[in-house]
């Protein structure tokens, strides 16, 4: 299958679009909360609670939480699914994991770009801060992008946990 086709193949997976949707919603949450409150820090969310150096932010346990979804999780299932449809199934799981690698990295990195620009928009929000994330927290967001290929793995597993405990009820 060529490229476009894959391409058009992907965007109608619907797998493909429910990590998407749930990615997008779980990164939006504390944004949701920072607006309504007015305040840029999310106490239970806030950890460690102050920066160290310029690179890891003081909410790194949100950053944690929500990077494991979107762009990491969401952007590992876009590559998964793509590749999937241009060169079939994976036939180890070293192909899953380079296709969610791949995927990953091209999401996390557009992501970035759209983070860039939005940031020297100047749009600040509510609690007096820009809304866009800063320029150094980018390389942070690529390492937990990269870790973020077994999100996949480990929402599966909870979900059959579920899933058996649903049957026991």
């Amino acid at each position: 299958m060529n490229l476009r086709s894959a391409a058009t193949a992907t965007l109608k997976s619907r797998r493909f679009w429910i990590w998407q949707l749930a990615g997008v919603v779980i990164y939006a949450i504390p944004a949701a909360i920072r607006f309504s409150t007015g305040s840029i820090v999310i106490p239970f969310l806030n950890f460690p609670g102050f920066w160290i150096g310029h690179f890891i932010p003081g909410n790194f346990l949100e950053k944690l939480i929500v990077n494991s979804f979107f762009p990491g999780g969401a952007g590992g299932i876009a590559g998964e699914v793509f590749f999937g449809y241009c060169k079939g199934k994976a036939e180890s799981w070293r192909a899953v994991y380079l296709r969610r690698l791949v995927g990953v990295l091209v999401w996390t990195a557009a992501w970035s770009a759209f983070q860039f620009f939005g940031y020297y928009l100047f749009i600040m929000g509510p609690y007096g801060s820009n809304i866009f994330e800063h320029v150094l927290v980018f390389p942070i967001n690529f390492v937990l992008a990269c870790i973020s290929i077994f999100t996949p793995d480990w929402v599966g597993f909870l979900k059959s946990k579920l899933v058996k405990l649903k049957k026991l009820l």
